[in-house]
């Protein structure tokens, strides 16, 4: 009988003592590991805070989801810190630039596009985040309220909320060292990137919503990725909790 597409991924990924794949790594075919706008607007991020804040015990006491927001901005220097607690580089070692969030094999698969309604000092826009220079592209200026939360599967907390992270996973980054085995790293990577966020969004007394729920090609269209090479995996609204 055949299975359906979610069991068959869980059997066909497993590892199996003596049937793992191996040979060398073929490090000339290694794809980028930063995806880059070279010629859009960029926008340089306040230095975070990496001392202080929210005792961590309180913070994971206090962590919940938020769907409801005020109408009221944030600030540029809190959106720099979430995106910082997120994905920022941490330490710079053996050629290899640690962040904040771990990923499988130090590959880090997962790139972050914001779609920003309400942040003092930026334009209402779409925004891919610039991980080495800690900085902003703008990709495109505009209200894009009403496509994000249609594409979160018509949910009205995308719409309020002052930003809307998505995260899109670049494939080939992990499935070369990792095979078909990568996609089950690529979401647990994601997965540690949104528990960063919610986590430091209550450090900064604000809230969020992580989002699963989504219409897939609805968000690849709004960022302009393809899908295929490069498709959303996950989304998270924040902003003031009511």
């Amino acid at each position: 009988m055949k299975k359906d597409a979610g069991d068959q991924f869980q059997q066909e990924t497993q590892y199996i003592r003596g049937k793992l794949k191996g040979g060398p790594l073929l490090w000339q075919s290694r794809p980028e590991a930063h995806k880059v706008y070279s010629k859009v607007p960029k926008h340089r991020l306040e230095a975070p805070q990496k001392e202080g804040g929210m005792p961590l015990w309180e913070t994971v006491f206090r962590r919940r989801s938020i769907r409801n927001f005020q109408d009221k901005p944030l600030k540029k220097s809190e959106l720099s810190q979430l995106l910082w607690a997120t994905q920022g580089i941490t330490m710079e070692s053996m050629g290899y630039e640690f962040r904040a969030a771990p990923s499988a094999g130090a590959l880090y698969p997962i790139e972050t596009y914001l779609i920003i309604h309400d942040i003092e000092g930026l334009n209402p826009g779409i925004y891919h985040y610039g991980v080495q220079n800690h900085e902003l592209e703008q990709l495109k200026k505009g209200d894009f309220r009403e496509p994000v939360a249609r594409a979160a599967l018509d949910q009205d907390m995308a719409y309020s909320a002052n930003v809307v992270f998505i995260w899109t996973a670049v494939f080939q980054r992990s499935k070369w060292k990792y095979d078909q085995r990568a996609y089950r790293y690529i979401y647990l990577d994601a997965g540690h990137i949104a528990q960063n966020l919610a986590l430091a969004a209550v450090s900064l007394n604000l809230g969020s919503c992580q989002i699963g729920a989504l219409y897939d090609q609805e968000v690849n269209a709004l960022i302009d990725v393809d899908g295929e090479k490069e498709s959303v995996v996950y989304m998270t609204a924040v902003g003031r909790p009511r």
